[in-house]
């Protein structure tokens, strides 16, 4: 399994799934939020977020965009942590923030070994995009470990807070482990809200760090 399809697991994912959250229950920040809904500029439209999305060039040689997958069908459960299990099992797919202005692109590299990344970006008000991925960041780090049942295949998960760097107004960042039978993939996934933006970029560690701050110029370039 890809890191890509493994992501789709979770929040942002995020995409992921995914994603405590280093800045996402703060009262204050909440406080701050809101209040610059009013002054805030209009939402982008899913057309203007899908403009500012990484590309191949972005990314540098060896990279193509890769087909969007179709959404899966399969019955999806969480077992042992009560705050994912409380969410619903739209949380643990990436499915939870229900956003209808979104944009998504996902690469990887044409030499292989793994090395894919994927982007997704969201619009709505500042206080939504903040309330909705901290709940999400905040229900899946709760718990240490624990398993995703996809259908007949069961994932052993693990996650673990990480620094995400000072950029934008908000900041959420984790580290995923998905083990299934052998088979171990560690994804990072980090969010960044940007004004009425945000942007989530999921995939190899490595490859999340490199191209972090493109995507949140990129979207900068909005406002």
């Amino acid at each position: 399994m890809t890191v890509l399809s493994l992501s789709a697991l979770a929040v942002l994912a995020l995409e992921g799934c995914s994603i405590g959250s280093t800045s996402s229950t703060d009262p204050s920040s909440a406080a701050t939020a809101a209040s610059k809904d009013a002054s805030a500029p209009a939402p982008l439209s899913s057309a203007q977020l899908d403009k500012r999305l990484l590309d191949e060039g972005d990314l540098g040689e060896g990279y193509d965009r890769t087909p969007q997958r179709p959404a899966a069908h399969d019955d999806v459960s969480v077992i042992g942590c009560p705050a994912l299990e409380k969410l619903g099992a739209d949380a643990a797919t990436g499915a939870g923030l229900d956003f209808s202005r979104k944009a998504k692109a996902s690469f990887a590299y044409v030499g292989g070994g793994g090395s894919e990344v994927s982007e997704e970006l969201y619009s709505d008000s500042a206080a939504k995009l903040s309330k909705g991925i901290g709940q999400i960041f905040d229900a899946m780090v709760s718990c240490r470990t624990y398993q995703v049942m996809s259908g007949s295949t069961v994932i052993d998960m693990g996650t673990r807070v990480t620094a995400a760097p000072d950029l934008g107004d908000e900041q959420w960042s984790q580290l995923l482990t998905y083990s299934i039978g052998e088979q171990r993939t560690v994804v990072k996934q980090t969010a960044i809200l940007v004004s009425n933006v945000l942007v989530i970029v999921s995939g190899l560690p490595g490859l999340v760090d490199a191209n972090l701050e493109k995507a949140v110029t990129k979207v900068q370039v909005a406002f």
